[in-house]
C-alpha cells in the first residue's frame, strides 16, 4: 500500500470519527455550527470519490468553520438526495440488522433503523425528519392486515375458551392404539392448527402430550413435532397471519402483488417443505439419531424427560370447558378456510378473473381474509353461545385478550412496514437493483446467501418476522421487473425459508419457547435434538438454493431435493442400524 492510499485510508478514518462525534454531540445540542460540521463531513465522505476522479473546485464543498447560517437557512445548504439511490440507502436495514444481532431485541432495533433513515431523508433537518418518520410509518400502514391479525387473536381466544382442544384430546386417545398413530396424530393437528403459529404451540402440546406419554413419547420429540409443524406449516399455508405479513412486505411497483408472490413461494420454500416430510418419515418409520435416540430410548424405558425427575409442576394446566366437544376446535378452523377461499374467488372474478387460477391470483387477499374472520366469529356466535360454551361476557372480553395476544406481532409489523417505507423513500430498491444487474453473473448464488443471511439473523435475533421486515424488501428490490420475476420469487423463498429455519433453532425464538412449554420439556433438550434434525434440512436446502438459481424451475428443485433428502435419512437408517447391531452383539 502506497503512502497515498495510506492517507485516504486516514483521512476517510477521520472524516467518519468527526461524523461519529458529530451525531454524538447533535443528540444533545443544537447549534447551528455542530450542523454545519456534521452536513460537511457526509458531504466529503459522499463527495470523495468525485473528487479523486476529477477536479472539483475547493469552493465547491462547505467550511467547516463557517458559522453564517441561520437556523432555518442551514437546511437549504444540505442536499439530502446524496442519500437517496445511493449506498447510504442500505444504512437503515443494516443498522437494524446490527442492532438486532446485539441487543437481541427486534422493536427498538428496527426503530432506529426507521429513525436514522428518516434523518437521511431530511438532510438531518430535525423537524421534517420527525415529520417524515410519522408520515412514512402512517402510510406505509395496512391497516387491513392489523384488523385481520386482531380478529384472528379473537378466534385463537375463543377456540382456547371453548374446549374443543380439550375434546380433540379426549377423542384421539379413544381412537389411537399404538406410538406410531400417536405421531401421526400429533402432527396431523399441528397441521390442522395452521392459521397461527401461536395458537398452533398452545394447542398441539396441552392436547396431546398425554396421548404421547401413554405411548412413551419423550418430551423432546413432543416438543420438536410441535416446533416443526408450527412455523413451517404457517410459512406455506395461504390463509393464517404469516401469509398476511410477507403480503405486506411487497412493493407495490414489484411487478407482483403480494399474495400472489406468496402463492408463487410456496414450492420453493423447500426448508418448510422439508421438515414437513422429515416429521412424516421420522414418525413413520421410528427413525430417531443423535440426541433425540437417547431421549427415545430413555423414554421407552420410563423417562420422558432424560434429565432426571423433571416433572413441571410449575406449568399451569389450561382450564379446560367440558362442556366443549372436537366440532368447537374443527368447525371454526373449516368455516374461516371455506369462506376465505370463497371471497377470493369473488374478489378474483370481480377484478376480471376469468377462472379459478386467475381469480387466485388476481384476488383482493387482504379484504377476503378480513372477511373470511368475520364470518368465523359470527359462525362462533350461533356454535358457542346457545350452548353456553363461552358465555356472552367472555365473548366480548376475547376481543381484548386477541388484540393483546396479537400485540406483538402488530408492533413488529408496524415498525417493520416503516423501515420498508424508509427503504423505498431512500431508493433502496434502485441502488441493489444496479448493484445486481452490474454483478448479473453472480445472480445465481443470491437466493443461498440470502438463505444463509436469513438463517443468521433469525436465529441470532429469535424471529422470523424481523427478518422478514429486514430482507424481503431487500430480495424484492434486487430482481424488481418482469424479466426477473422468477428470481424474485426464488430469492424471496429463500428469505422465508432461512428465517423460518433460524427462528426454528433459535433458543430465545418464541416459538421454541413456547414448543418447549407446551410439552413440557426442559428448553434445553428441545432445542439441542431439535438443531440436529434441522441442520440436516439446512444443508441440503442451501445447496437447492444454489440449484434454484441455475434451473428456475420449481418441480425440478423441489423433486431433487426430496429425493435428496429421503436417500440421506435411508442411508442414515442404515447406517446407524448396522452400528447398533454390531454394538449390541
Amino acid at each position: 500500500m502506497g503512502k497515498s492510499s495510506i492517507g485516504r485510508s486516514t483521512a476517510d478514518g477521520a472524516l467518519f470519527l468527526i461524523c461519529g462525534a458529530g451525531v454524538c454531540l447533535y443528540l444533545h445540542k443544537s447549534e447551528v455550527l455542530l450542523r454545519i460540521t456534521l452536513v460537511n463531513c457526509f458531504k466529503v465522505l459522499y463527495n470523495r470519490r468525485n473528487i479523486r476522479s476529477r477536479k472539483v473546485k475547493r469552493e465547491a464543498l462547505f467550511r467547516f468553520s463557517d458559522t453564517r447560517y441561520s437556523k432555518k437557512e442551514w437546511r437549504v445548504h444540505m442536499d439530502s438526495s446524496m442519500f437517496i439511490g445511493t449506498w447510504w440507502a442500505l444504512v437503515p436495514p443494516l443498522l437494524a440488522i446490527i442492532l438486532a444481532l446485539i441487543t437481541k431485541e427486534v422493536y427498538s432495533s428496527l426503530f432506529i433503523g426507521v429513525a436514522v433513515g428518516a434523518l437521511l431523508y431530511s438532510g438531518f433537518h430535525p423537524w421534517n425528519a420527525f415529520v417524515n418518520f410519522f408520515d412514512i410509518m402512517k402510510n406505509s400502514m395496512n391497516l387491513n392486515i392489523l384488523i385481520f391479525d386482531v380478529l384472528l387473536g379473537m378466534i385463537i381466544v375463543l377456540m382456547a375458551k371453548s374446549g374443543g382442544s380439550g375434546a380433540y384430546g379426549r377423542w384421539a386417545g379413544t381412537k389411537i392404539k399404538s406410538k406410531r398413530s400417536a405421531l401421526l396424530a400429533t402432527t396431523g393437528l399441528g397441521i390442522l392448527i395452521f392459521v397461527d403459529d401461536y395458537f398452533n404451540c398452545l394447542t398441539v402440546g396441552s392436547v396431546m402430550r398425554p396421548v404421547t406419554d401413554r405411548y412413551k413419547v419423550s418430551r423432546a420429540k413432543l416438543a420438536y413435532i410441535i416446533d416443526a409443524t408450527a412455523a413451517p406449516v404457517c410459512i406455506i399455508a395461504p390463509i393464517s397471519s404469516w401469509a398476511a405479513a410477507v403480503n405486506s412486505y411487497v412493493p407495490e411497483d414489484a411487478g407482483i402483488s403480494g399474495f400472489q408472490l406468496f402463492l408463487n413461494t410456496i414450492p420453493y420454500n423447500l426448508y418448510a417443505i422439508l421438515t414437513i416430510v422429515m416429521v412424516f418419515f421420522t414418525s413413520i418409520t421410528a427413525f430417531d439419531f443423535g440426541l433425540m435416540k437417547k431421549h427415545e430410548d430413555n423414554a421407552a424405558k420410563g423417562d420422558l424427560f432424560t434429565t432426571g425427575a423433571e416433572e413441571f409442576e410449575q406449568v399451569p394446566e389450561e382450564e379446560v370447558n367440558r362442556n366443549g366437544k372436537v366440532m368447537d376446535l374443527v368447525l371454526p378452523v373449516a368455516v374461516l378456510i371455506i369462506s376465505a377461499i370463497g371471497a377470493m374467488i369473488y374478489t378474483g372474478y370481480l377484478g376480471g378473473a376469468t377462472d379459478i387460477i386467475t381469480a387466485f391470483s388476481g384476488c383482493d387477499a387482504e379484504t377476503s381474509l378480513i372477511f373470511a374472520t368475520m364470518v368465523t366469529i359470527f359462525f362462533m356466535v350461533f356454535l358457542y353461545l346457545p350452548r353456553k360454551v363461552v358465555t356472552s361476557k367472555g365473548f366480548m372480553d376475547s376481543l381484548v385478550e386477541g388484540f393483546k395476544l396479537m400485540l406483538p406481532a402488530v408492533t413488529n409489523l408496524i415498525f417493520a412496514w416503516s423501515l420498508k417505507g424508509m427503504g423505498d423513500a431512500l431508493g433502496l430498491a434502485d441502488f441493489v437493483g444496479h448493484v445486481v444487474g452490474d454483478n448479473a453473473s453472480a445472480s445465481i448464488f443470491i437466493p443461498a446467501v440470502l438463505f444463509a443471511a436469513a438463517v443468521f439473523l433469525s436465529f441470532s435475533t429469535g424471529t422470523s418476522w424481523g427478518t422478514f421486515a429486514i430482507l424481503v424488501p431487500i430480495a424484492t428490490g434486487m430482481f424488481s421487473g418482469n424479466s426477473n420475476m422468477e428470481m424474485m420469487i426464488i430469492s424471496v423463498s429463500a428469505v422465508l425459508a432461512g428465517a423460518v429455519c433460524g427462528d426454528h433453532v433459535s433458543p430465545i425464538s418464541d416459538t421454541t419457547v413456547m414448543s418447549s412449554a407446551g410439552a413440557q420439556s426442559n428448553h434445553i433438550n428441545h432445542v439441542s435434538t431439535q438443531m440436529q434434525y434441522a441442520a440436516i434440512v439446512a444443508v441440503i436446502c442451501f445447496f437447492g438454493y444454489i440449484l434454484a438459481g441455475v434451473v428456475h424451475i420449481w418441480w425440478i428443485v423441489l423433486g431433487v431435493n426430496l429425493l435428496v433428502l429421503l436417500g440421506v435419512l435411508i442411508t442414515m437408517k442404515i447406517v446407524l442400524g448396522k452400528r447398533q447391531e454390531k454394538g449390541n452383539v
